[in-house]
């Protein structure tokens, strides 16, 4: 059968912006023939997310993700639902997962590879999978588990930067959820801001393009920053950094504005920032969620409680169709989306 890809068409260069153009959709032929131990699947939610512009660069400058190949098929986090199984724990109508999912309609792949999912965690809306009760929503819990140190009733206050996007949306909440007093969040317009103090329980929210951020830190802060939860990294970060107070905690989620350079992972303080963090003691560690695999299955039944309890809300921004994945990829790298950016491929679930 005949079925449409994605393929890296050209790589933006380690300090350039990606463009829709650097992707290129073509059609392939699709074997009928499945092999033991594989299956048929049809993709229904493909997910674009802020670390695979590393992906598209020759090197990744990480040891664990790996790049993308010129002219090979794209993949990421994907969920799609089994047409054909030759596998003996994975049968027709299954729904399953992969980190590793080809953005391809329709794919051949290794059952070993996929994780199967219930559409009960998520009263069906499969695609939260890919966020709020996926990777990013594991993210948000576990990082700020073993990185913020919050304890009930310790009246901290937390900041997140990003605030809207699929972590930072979901870990201002978690905030809240696991005790802090207080939980400021950092985002780009006027309709984000809006979202998180209406909606996400934010108890307040800072437009970083239209506001002096430190000025607003202080009056939002007035006992200074306890917890950051840091999806951003650059100048933002050195602003919150400064009004962070003596043993505190830096969740080092991603460093999104400094993906488009050629910097490393996570890109080093300026001296002056650095200077603070030391002398304040503030804790400023990698953070992994890979390493932490122990804790996904507590983590997604966690998660998946809190949002059927109506305790934690869940935003996506949805586009339609494999052929805009690059647009969505674009829209996503300079803030178009408000919480997860997905992309639907076929929202047929029946077989």
């Amino acid at each position: 059968m005949i079925v449409q890809r994605v393929v890296l068409n050209s790589r933006p260069g380690k300090n350039g912006n990606p463009v829709t153009e650097n992707f290129r959709m073509e059609e392939i032929y699709l074997t009928d023939n499945i092999n033991e131990g594989q299956v048929q699947v049809r993709t229904l939610y493909l997910s674009v997310d802020p670390y695979m512009r590393c992906r598209m660069n020759e090197d990744t400058g990480t040891d664990y993700i790996t790049p993308w190949q010129l002219s090979q098929v794209v993949d990421g986090g994907g969920i799609g639902i089994i047409e054909e199984s030759k596998h003996t724990n994975l049968t027709k109508g299954d729904f399953v997962t992969s980190f590793y999912w080809p953005w391809q309609t329709k794919v051949i792949l290794d059952g070993n590879n996929l994780e199967k999912v219930d559409p009960q965690l998520v009263n069906g809306h499969l695609s939260y999978f890919l966020g709020a009760i996926g990777m990013p929503g594991l993210t948000s819990l576990i990082g700020i588990q073993e990185k913020g140190h919050i304890t009930a009733g310790s009246n901290k206050t937390m900041v997140v930067s990003g605030a809207a996007g699929a972590c930072g949306s979901v870990a201002g909440q978690i905030g809240h959820l696991l005790g802090c007093s207080r939980v400021v969040g950092i985002c780009g317009t006027h309709e984000k801001c809006v979202l998180l103090t209406s909606e996400l329980g934010f108890d307040a929210a800072i437009n970083y393009k239209k506001e002096n951020v430190a000025e607003q830190l202080r009056e939002s802060c007035p006992a200074g920053v306890d917890v950051y939860f840091d999806n951003v990294g650059g100048n933002i970060s050195d602003t919150v950094i400064s009004q962070m107070n003596e043993n505190s905690h830096i969740i080092l989620c991603g460093q999104i504005s400094q993906y488009n350079k050629d910097v490393p992972y996570p890109p080093p303080l300026s001296p002056a920032i650095e200077a603070i963090q030391k002398e304040r003691n503030i804790t400023r560690e990698r953070f992994l969620v890979l390493n932490y695999k122990d804790k996904f299955e507590p983590g997604i039944l966690q998660l998946s409680q809190w949002f059927k309890e109506g305790k934690l809300k869940i935003k996506e921004t949805v586009i339609n169709g494999l052929e805009n994945m690059g647009a969505a990829f674009q829209s996503m790298m300079t803030g178009g989306n408000i919480g997860k950016q997905i992309v639907c491929i076929s929202e047929e679930i029946s077989l």
